[in-house]
C-alpha cells in the first residue's frame, strides 16, 4: 500500500504543467515590407495556407486594401498574423505592395492615422488567464510598425484593465 503511494507521489512530481501562452516571434513574411507582393501567397504565410480576408479601406480613398491571414498558423488560442498589401494605384501597371503584419486573434482601427493617411490598427493577442497583450500599429514609412504595446487583464465587468491607458477607441473588425 505504502509503495503505491510513493509510486503515486513520484508520479505526480514528474509531471509536468503546461506552459502559459507567451507571445512568439513573428515569422518572418515572405516578402519585405514595400516589395511587391500577391495577397494569399506572400507575408507571413504557411506551406498550405487556409486563406481568410478581413479587407478594409484603411486610407480613405474608397477602395479597400487587402488583409489576409492564414488560419493554419493561427494558434490555438486564436491569435494569427494578418498581412496588409496595398493595391496598385488606378491608371498604373505597378504591383500590390506588402506594407506589413498585425498580430492577434482580432484587430480594430483606430481614430488616429499615420502617414499617407493610413488608419492606424490594434491587434489583441490573446495570452492566458483572460490576459491580453494590446498591440497598436502605425503606418510609418511606407509600412505598417508596431508602435505601442500594453499588457491588459480582462476584469470582471469585461472591461480591459491595463498598465496605462489603451488609446483612442475604434471600430471592431
Amino acid at each position: 500500500m505504502s509503495r503505491w503511494i510513493v509510486v503515486l507521489g513520484v508520479l505526480a512530481a514528474c509531471t509536468r504543467q503546461k506552459p502559459a501562452a507567451t507571445p512568439k516571434m513573428m515569422p518572418m513574411p515572405s516578402v519585405q515590407v514595400g516589395a511587391c507582393g500577391t495577397p494569399g501567397q506572400d507575408g507571413v504565410m504557411g506551406k498550405s495556407p487556409r486563406i481568410d480576408h478581413a479587407d478594409r479601406d484603411l486610407d480613405g480613398d474608397g477602395r479597400l486594401e487587402a488583409i489576409v491571414v492564414d488560419r493554419a498558423l493561427c494558434t490555438p488560442e486564436g491569435n494569427c498574423y494578418w498581412n496588409v498589401f496595398l493595391g496598385p494605384r488606378p491608371g498604373t501597371t505597378d504591383c500590390s505592395r506588402y506594407v506589413g503584419t498585425f498580430a492577434g486573434s482580432a484587430l480594430e482601427t483606430l481614430t488616429t492615422r499615420g502617414e499617407d493617411n493610413m488608419l492606424d490598427v490594434r491587434g489583441y493577442w490573446n495570452l492566458h488567464g483572460g490576459r491580453l497583450l494590446l498591440q497598436a500599429y502605425r503606418f510609418v514609412r511606407g509600412g505598417y510598425q508596431l508602435d505601442d504595446a500594453l499588457l491588459c487583464r480582462r476584469a470582471a465587468d469585461d472591461k480591459l484593465d491595463c498598465a496605462e491607458g489603451a488609446g483612442d477607441a475604434g471600430h471592431d473588425f
